[in-house]
């Protein structure tokens, strides 16, 4: 007599990711946008759901490359701590290498000092079928100059509008842009930067300027929610994700990756018209 086999299906809610989207126009508050939201969700429920993600990804992503209309633009930004390798390692790994490539900004240097600040962006976008992750991005010459007060506000903010224009743009090419603010609370940055320091496998992540840009917290809270504000547009939106959480934070971009991806409406290209004649031939 044979043995009855019964599988249980854990059943996890759809998640409302509508309320980390900054519409356009908004005046974005990070205080009000609580960096341990868990979506009602436990984390046995939120990383099976995450791992179901994982799965869609890798199909989404694959039409995406073959279908080779248009291409996306992901743009990972947050304070040091925030996640932003992580998020790499645990969400983008879901995608096939081949088609994905991760771009990282940091201060300009050598021939890129003698071009306007968004030229070196410009040649890292992705080509059609391609996804980019660029690991902090265009932004970080608005974010940066501002906190430190290197530029004038009449420079940063026309840079703004320039932004605004080049995203613009870029949408109008046919590059898909999800902007992505990974929110963490000060207190949970103290506690990745101490577990940085006791970890020797991890020693070297740790940079003494983590502590310079710590002391100007507040600051930077201030120039995130006035850039945020002004440049989360129609055709390129910030999403602000909660990340004291990791699996939240890994969980919310998933969503807003399949999901975008999903809106598409994917399918798989025409095959060539003779394949009968080709089977036929092969016998």
């Amino acid at each position: 007599m044979g043995h009855l086999v019964v599988t249980y299906t854990l059943h996890v809610p759809e998640i409302d990711i509508s309320k980390l989207r900054v519409k356009p126009g908004d005046s974005v508050s990070l205080k009000k946008m609580s960096p341990s939201e868990e979506f009602g969700l436990d984390r046995e429920a939120g990383e099976a759901r995450l791992t179901r993600d994982a799965e869609q990804l890798e199909e989404l992503q694959y039409q995406f490359f073959a279908d080779a209309r248009r291409s996306m633009l992901v743009v990972l930004q947050g304070i040091d701590t925030a996640g932003k390798d992580g998020t790499i390692r645990r969400v983008i790994s879901a995608f096939n290498p081949q088609g994905v490539y991760v771009k990282s900004f940091k201060a300009p240097a050598g021939q890129e000092t003698y071009h306007d600040f968004l030229w070196r962006v410009h040649a890292a976008c992705p080509p059609r079928g391609s996804i980019a992750i660029f690991n902090r991005s265009h932004y970080e010459d608005v974010f940066v100059n501002r906190v430190y007060r290197r530029l004038p506000d009449d420079v940063l903010d026309k840079r703004l509008r320039h932004i605004n224009n080049f995203e613009q743009m870029l949408a109008d090419e046919g590059t898909i842009i999800i902007k992505l603010f990974l929110n963490i609370s000060k207190s949970e940055q103290l506690a990745r930067l101490r577990a940085r320091l006791n970890d020797s496998t991890r020693n070297w992540k740790f940079n003494g300027d983590d502590l310079r840009e710590r002391a100007r917290w507040k600051r930077y809270v201030e120039v995130f929610e006035d850039t945020l504000s002004a440049t989360s547009t129609t055709t390129a939106p910030w999403w602000v994700i909660p990340s004291d959480r990791k699996w939240v934070r890994n969980l919310a971009v998933s969503e807003i990756l399949k999901r975008t991806l999903e809106s598409l409406k994917l399918g798989w290209p025409r095959p060539d018209a003779s394949l009968a004649k080709f089977r036929k031939d092969l016998g």
